[in-house]
């Protein structure tokens, strides 16, 4: 403990936190390891306790910082020491860095910035503990007209309507799609029904003339483009 903050009686790890401030302002993010990041936000949820402790337990359960901003309140809130004040924190920098990634693809084509709309989608989807059906809805230019979340399934299995996704694609006179889920299992090798679910949606797209661009596969190890290889 340092000698000044030992004669204040102040805990020492106020004078820690002013450190790791310092650091980050100084040398930016790339000089912090996750678990000291996530000190930085519990700062403003948790002022008056030491945080690293709590940061540690935080990365250890969820792996990463990443998946530590992704991890369903529920789960957050297994770990001790987790209140809603520490959830909103967290859940708000998460809805924050979507924002910013989605704000990066909205005003372009997004064949032409395809790496961007991954960004977005593993952003979106990769550390998600349930399967979520997404689509992107795009218009003549293939700009993105929506991004809606069509269902969420169980760990390993979302149910799927082409007649629904077509409809809805009508709906918003959209001229093609981009189809794209998650593996919670964090392999995204598209399955035999994946691969049949694709097809008949190509199918049901094609009568109307509604074009299905790609389907993609987020997971937390990468990600799987049918396109890419070659299953449409």
């Amino acid at each position: 403990m340092p000698a000044k903050a030992e004669k204040l009686g102040k805990p020492h790890h106020l004078g820690h936190r002013e450190r790791l401030r310092q650091r980050f302002r100084t040398s930016g993010a790339e000089a912090l390891p996750d678990y000291e990041l996530l000190e930085l936000l519990l700062f403003r949820a948790i002022p008056r306790r030491d945080t690293k402790p709590l940061a540690k337990a935080l990365i250890a359960r969820f792996g990463s910082f990443a998946g530590v901003l992704s991890a369903s309140p529920e789960r957050l809130k297994e770990v001790s020491g987790i209140g809603e004040a520490v959830v909103t924190e967290l859940k708000l920098v998460h809805a924050s860095g979507l924002r910013l990634a989605k704000a990066e693809i909205r005003p372009r084509s997004l064949l032409t910035s395809w790496n961007a709309v991954l960004d977005y989608c593993r952003a979106a989807m990769a550390f998600a503990d349930r399967e979520q059906f997404r689509i992107l809805f795009l218009d003549k230019k293939n700009g993105l007209i929506a991004d809606e979340v069509q269902g969420e399934g169980t760990v390993d299995h979302t149910p799927v309507y082409p007649r629904e996704v077509i409809k809805r694609a009508l709906e918003l006179a959209a001229s093609a799609v981009i189809l794209v889920h998650n593996h919670p299992s964090g392999d995204p090798t598209p399955s035999t029904a994946d691969i049949d679910m694709t097809r008949r949606l190509i199918e049901a797209g094609d009568k109307l003339s509604i074009k299905i661009h790609d389907h993609i596969i987020i997971g937390r190890n990468g990600h799987a483009s049918f396109r890419s290889l070659k299953l449409m």
